[in-house]
């Protein structure tokens, strides 16, 4: 396994990779929409792209956003997607994501990488746990849908 960052080169790669992830939270898979989205935020600069590799072809991909904590004046990295084709859980190939992740954060000198999942992605949730990640047990999400 390989992980490289994504540029507007590799969307192509990317985006089947973001649709299925789209489609495993409850939206349609839609490959056009997936790659029109990751080439704005590229373009933009707007979110830092990761896909890890097999020997072939793109397996898993992972999309962060730059942010900043008030509270810690430091810069944070919101880990917001992440996802693994069927064919490549096992592999490592999510290991390699994270690890991947944390390094380039370190280096953009990130104090800490934040993310969510779904309640009942427990698969995740010990994956993230066994890469160091703690559950937030002081501070409670809440969202405002506006539309």
């Amino acid at each position: 396994m390989t992980v490289l960052r994504a540029g507007l080169a590799d969307v192509a790669d990317a985006a089947p990779l973001f649709a299925a992830y789209r489609d495993f939270y409850g939206a349609p898979y839609d490959f056009d929409a997936a790659a029109s989205f990751l080439t704005e935020r590229l373009e933009r600069d707007e979110s830092v792209v990761l896909l890890s590799h097999d020997e072939s072809h793109a397996v898993g991909f992972a999309q962060i956003y730059p942010l900043f904590s008030s509270t810690r004046l430091a810069p944070v990295w919101l880990l917001n997607d992440l996802f693994v084709a069927e064919s490549a859980r096992g592999s490592g190939a999510v290991d390699e994501l994270l690890d991947a992740a944390a390094t380039a954060a370190a280096e953009a000198g990130c104090v800490a990488i934040e993310l969510s999942t779904a309640h009942s992605n427990a698969r995740a949730q010990a994956v993230y746990v066994r890469h160091g990640y703690q559950l937030d047990e002081v501070y409670r999400s809440y969202e405002k849908p506006l539309r």
